[in-house]
């Protein structure tokens, strides 16, 4: 069963890497790779294959189960492991859909257009610093993530060279998680920093 799940992982990994050859999206094998995966764990487990661990390193197993509230209490475990990872995809597709929402709403309302005539430059160095700073900003206000979204979009509307905005892409993830890591406001990782007292100290 473990060697199957790796084979999945290692066929779906590859698809992936290759999407532009097979000419597929990489949401679609990283999608069916997800729920084999997890549908093999399922049947591994309830055949009693395969032990599940939670986060509090507690192992649930079907292996020689006779007892009806042992099964019950591994069968409720594995379940609680289950919820527990879905949920944590569904918060990154639930976060995803609300940025797309920003960035969409700004490209309804014109806003990039905005944007793009208030930046006003072709010179490649000053862009470059611009895009950077307003990441830094932005991040530092909103999340890194957004921040990234929204500036991606919008050099995609200044710069028709892939190759050229792939490096004003580097600076701005690399601006958007420092402004983030700089202000208490943007990230929650970051405001939990600071909780802790571990924020950034300038020399």
């Amino acid at each position: 069963m473990i060697a199957t799940i790796i084979l999945i992982f290692i066929v779906g990994y590859v698809t992936i890497v290759f999407e532009n050859p097979l000419k597929l999206d990489k949401t679609v094998p990283a999608l069916i790779m997800g729920a084999l995966m997890w549908t093999v764990v399922s049947i591994g487990f309830h055949y009693g294959y395969i032990n599940v661990v939670d986060e509090h390193n507690h192992i649930f197993s079907l292996s020689g189960v006779i007892d009806e509230s042992s099964y019950e209490t591994n069968e409720d475990g594995f379940i609680g492991v289950l919820v527990h990872h879905v949920g944590k995809i569904a918060e990154i597709l639930v976060f995803l859909i609300g940025a797309m929402t920003i960035v969409e709403l700004i490209d309804l309302h014109r806003g990039f257009d905005v944007i793009k005539e208030w930046i006003g430059t072709k010179n490649k160095k000053k862009l470059l610093w611009i895009t950077g700073i307003i990441a830094f900003i932005l991040s530092s206000i909103i999340d890194n993530l957004t921040t990234t979204i929204v500036l991606i979009s919008l050099l995609r509307k200044l710069i028709q060279n892939r190759d050229e905005r792939l490096w004003y892409v580097c600076l701005i993830i690399t601006a958007a998680n420092a402004g983030g890591a700089w202000s208490p406001i943007g990230d929650v990782t970051t405001t939990m920093l600071w909780i802790g007292k571990r924020y950034p100290v300038v020399n």
